[in-house]
């Protein structure tokens, strides 16, 4: 296409088409985990790490970096002074005998936390229909360019994929998913604004039927999750899907923001009360310092993290990995 071409698109779909287009010299430029989150957050610029860099001896000074570090990535207390009173334990019963021992420790404990959210994702197109996911989420979360990560990834599976336009509330919502559907190759079913989410999600998987599709990925609009009313919506919409397959839906996917930090637990809590979560997907780690949201949501629910965002480009969509996020974190 000619960049004239490209000019004449609609603003939405020129916006699309310039965050997913990946190009030789953006994979040259692509950076590792470690980097995105080093790029921001004030903490993983030095690194939990660099507290014990050059430290032979244990004293309360690394302790009490180490805590400040903690709570600063908004870990929570709870699980910080965990962790510190674990690593205090085994000094006092000499089984660490170094900083480079309290390191290698903290790294193994926060792998072993982590390895519960670390799960291959199984996607097997049902006989019954497709293969139905539900993103989920507060307002400006990052559902709807979640869900074209989301389908791009689907497509490199060589899935066959197709847009439900759920969320029939927010300005210009519907108009955005259509501009990623065109630039991914995506179909898109919607409705007019302010349609009912259940009725276009049931259109889009009747389509999703009669074209043989694999995944059928839906939108919703972002409510905010102590609004019992929006809550009572997005049952509906569940029920209306269970109704079409009750097998469906297969993937409950809440899409939490990490700059929201200690306030994610709370959305997660009343999001799987209400809907019963499959998993998470947490998106702009690449601009917070919070990511240690990651540990916490890890221990108290223990559902699979899916995938962590850390940038626009399409390659900045990553599986979530126990390993690679500790080594970010930690160096």
């Amino acid at each position: 296409m000619s960049i004239l071409g490209v000019f004449k698109r609609r603003p939405a779909e020129a916006v699309a088409k310039k965050k997913l287009d990946v190009s030789i010299k953006e994979k040259k430029q692509n950076s590792s985990l470690k980097d995105k989150l080093l790029n921001t957050s004030k903490l993983i610029k030095h690194g939990i790490g660099s507290i014990f860099l050059g430290k032979k001896k244990v004293d309360a000074e690394i302790f009490e970096k180490l805590e400040e570090a903690l709570l600063t990535a908004d870990v929570g207390t709870s699980l910080t002074y965990e962790i510190i009173d674990l690593l205090t334990k085994e000094l006092e019963r000499k089984e660490l005998k170094d900083a480079a021992g309290v390191h290698a420790y903290l790294k193994d404990y926060l792998y072993r936390l982590l390895a519960v959210s670390e799960c291959d994702w199984q996607i097997e197109k049902p006989k019954t229909g497709p293969y139905i996911i539900l993103l989920v989420g507060v307002n400006g979360s990052g559902k709807t360019t979640t869900a074209a990560k989301l389908a791009q990834h689907m497509k490199s599976l060589n899935k066959s994929v197709l847009f439900a336009a759920g969320d029939t509330f927010r300005a210009a919502a519907i108009e955005q998913l259509q501009a990623w559907g065109e630039s991914l190759d995506v179909p898109v079913i919607s409705q007019h604004a302010g349609a009912d989410s259940a009725s276009v999600i049931f259109d889009a998987i009747q389509a999703a039927k009669k074209r043989n599709i694999d995944v059928l990925i839906a939108d919703t609009a972002g409510r905010l999750q102590n609004k019992t009313h929006l809550m009572k919506e997005l049952e509906k919409i569940k029920r209306v899907i269970n109704k079409v397959d009750v097998t469906a839906p297969h993937e409950i996917m809440l899409v939490i923001d990490a700059n929201n930090g200690q306030n994610a637990m709370q959305q997660t809590l009343e999001f799987n009360a209400i809907m019963g979560l499959n998993s998470v997907c947490i998106t702009k780690l690449d601009g917070t310092a919070k990511g240690g949201i990651v540990l916490n949501l890890a221990k108290e629910f223990e559902l699979p993290i899916r995938f962590l965002t850390v940038g626009e480009r399409a390659q900045d969509f990553k599986k979530f990995r126990a390993k690679e996020f500790v080594d970010a974190l930690l160096g």
